[in-house]
């Protein structure tokens, strides 16, 4: 397989929508088993091995809390 394209996409979901999708993460977590997810048309393997992280910023007149998953490719 070749090596994938840059990718830096943000895609805003519906509150049942992001609920569904943590609840699948949830479950793959406690399952050991890895997540699949399908984001702006592309399928994405999370792999069990990734790692999971929570980050808070708070600016002037927002706040934003990033959910983060990273896993090395090689």
């Amino acid at each position: 397989m070749g090596k994938k394209k840059d990718r830096d996409i943000e895609k805003s979901y519906s509150t049942s929508e992001f609920v569904a999708k943590l609840r699948r993460l949830a479950d793959s977590l406690e399952s050991g088993e890895k997540f699949e997810i399908q984001i702006a048309g592309e399928r994405i393997y999370v792999p069990v091995r990734a790692t999971y992280n929570i980050e808070h910023e708070r600016g002037d007149s927002e706040e934003e809390i990033e959910f983060q998953i990273t896993w090395s490719n090689e």
